[in-house]
């Protein structure tokens, strides 16, 4: 049995990311083989909001060179959680604006 911390590993903190707070959108990295349900149950475990809808996003690891040195990069999972409207904004993201 995963707990809530283990498939919510860090905020992804970017311009971009930052922008959907107004419409209650946060960006969260998440374990890879975490389902939507599973993220759903985490967040309102961990922070205590109602979440609408998560939408999840893999992405690849890409090929990277250092010299004559090629490696990969890890393959990553995020998600996109929208809060209900009448939900609390969660308190780690509220000095970034």
């Amino acid at each position: 049995m995963k707990s809530a911390y283990d498939i919510i590993k860090k905020p992804v903190i970017t311009e971009r990311s930052m922008s959907g707070i107004a419409e209650n959108k946060y960006v969260f990295e998440v374990q890879g083989d975490a389902n939507k349900v599973e993220i759903k149950k985490a967040i309102e475990e961990i922070f205590g909001v109602k979440v609408a809808s998560v939408n999840t996003i893999k992405l690849p690891g890409k090929w990277k060179r250092m010299g004559v040195h090629t490696g990969k990069t890890p393959a990553k999972k995020k998600a996109v959680v929208t809060l209900t409207a009448d939900s609390k904004q969660l308190e780690i993201f509220e000095g970034m604006l």
